[in-house]
């Protein structure tokens, strides 16, 4: 990236700190000079593996608050054609029955994955070295009518999944999750699931209605959307409308985890576990925010206190290496519930010698860690 200030003295005779010096005129031609020899170095290092792969541009040389807000700076996309991975979003709110404003939770883990580099220090891998990632933007859901914003989400990710890549998707209310699943059952059959969340989800209805973010396994369950002896939910807690809320879960073959059961222990253990019981088959990872605490991440719609630790969520993370990993969602981030921003930047503790980098960064590790196991 120093050809960018190399190119431009050489032009110039000046760094961009030195624009002042020119007039008006001469400051606008210089500003385009800069900004097209820097894109043109990005477009450089983005292949400087020996690939043509999406290398997000450092923040030594590119400021984080510029430009358009892609995930972790990645260019944008029209299609997931050539891609092994994908960042897509999923601005909805249509399905929630408590507090609205997931809609906006794709572009706040945009905005804040500003933050990410491009390298994580907690695993020594850098996943944009050796795969082709890139944002594709948001599916355009019609925010009036659910039912058909579930059949534009499922017909949006069977054209991304029939190309062989993997969704990575930022929701978005958990309603998003029975399409996606939809989709990605339709080209690999039924998936395992590693569900991480303070609910169930697997109501049949909610107010009469089948599709609500309370529903969303239910309805996979319903349509042999999933292997129920490869089905793992960590973290469900809170109270319930039955003695045992999780009874239904438990019927159906899935492992439950509660949340008191993962008090003050390490999961890892349990992850060692759960990579037996997924094996060699499709899984798919699903990650509401709110099965974090909410003193952690109180940006949500449905909060649940006594919630999992950002650690023991990077070790669920983490612990899905090795795992046939067919696609991932994060979801429920709701912005407008936390002002100062800490749920989009909050996440599980790694790179940062303990300091918390964006919630975002459960995408970014899925991608990592499925790199480094394949």
């Amino acid at each position: 990236m120093s050809c960018v200030l190399r190119n431009f003295s050489a032009l110039y005779g000046a760094v961009p700190s030195s624009f002042a010096r020119f007039s008006s005129r001469q400051t606008c031609a210089a500003r385009g000079e800069f900004l097209r020899v820097q894109a043109s170095c990005v477009n450089l290092e983005r292949k400087s593996s020996g690939g043509p792969f999406n290398v997000p541009p450092s923040a030594e040389f590119v400021s984080r608050v510029s430009g358009i807000p892609t995930m972790a700076k990645l260019p944008f996309q029209e299609t997931s054609e050539g891609l092994y991975a994908a960042f897509v979003g999923v601005p909805i709110d249509t399905g929630t029955s408590n507090r609205p404003g997931a809609r906006f939770g794709p572009r706040q883990i945009r905005v804040e994955s500003a933050m990410l580099r491009s390298y994580n220090s907690g695993t020594r891998a850098g996943p944009y070295d050796s795969v082709m990632v890139a944002d594709i933007g948001d599916v355009n859901v019609n925010v009036f009518d659910l039912k058909d914003t579930c059949k534009r989400i499922r017909e949006a990710y069977r054209k991304i999944v029939s190309t062989g890549c993997i969704p990575l998707t930022m929701g978005g209310d958990h309603t998003i999750a029975y399409p996606i699943l939809q989709a990605v059952a339709e080209k690999h059959g039924p998936v395992g699931l590693v569900h991480v969340d303070a609910h169930a989800d697997v109501s049949d209805t909610i107010l009469g209605e089948k599709i609500g973010h309370g529903t969303p396994f239910r309805r996979c369950v319903d349509e042999g959307l999933l292997d129920c002896q490869r089905v793992v939910q960590i973290g469900l807690r809170g109270p319930g409308y039955s003695p045992d809320s999780f009874e239904w879960s438990r019927a159906q073959g899935f492992r439950v985890v509660e949340a008191q059961h993962c008090w003050y222990k390490s999961l890892a253990p349990l992850m060692a576990e759960v990579r037996t019981q997924m094996g060699s088959g499709p899984v798919y990872l699903s990650f509401d925010i709110d099965a974090l605490d909410p003193g952690f991440a109180p940006g949500t719609g449905t909060p649940e206190i006594a919630g999992l630790t950002p650690i023991q969520g990077l070790e669920i993370i983490r612990g899905c290496r090795g795992m046939n990993l067919v696609g991932c969602d994060l979801v429920e981030v709701s912005p407008p519930y936390d002002t100062t921003g800490n749920t989009a930047l909050t996440g599980p503790i790694s790179s940062s010698r303990c300091c918390g980098p964006p919630k975002s960064e459960i995408l970014l590790i899925l991608l990592t860690n499925n790199t480094r196991a394949n």
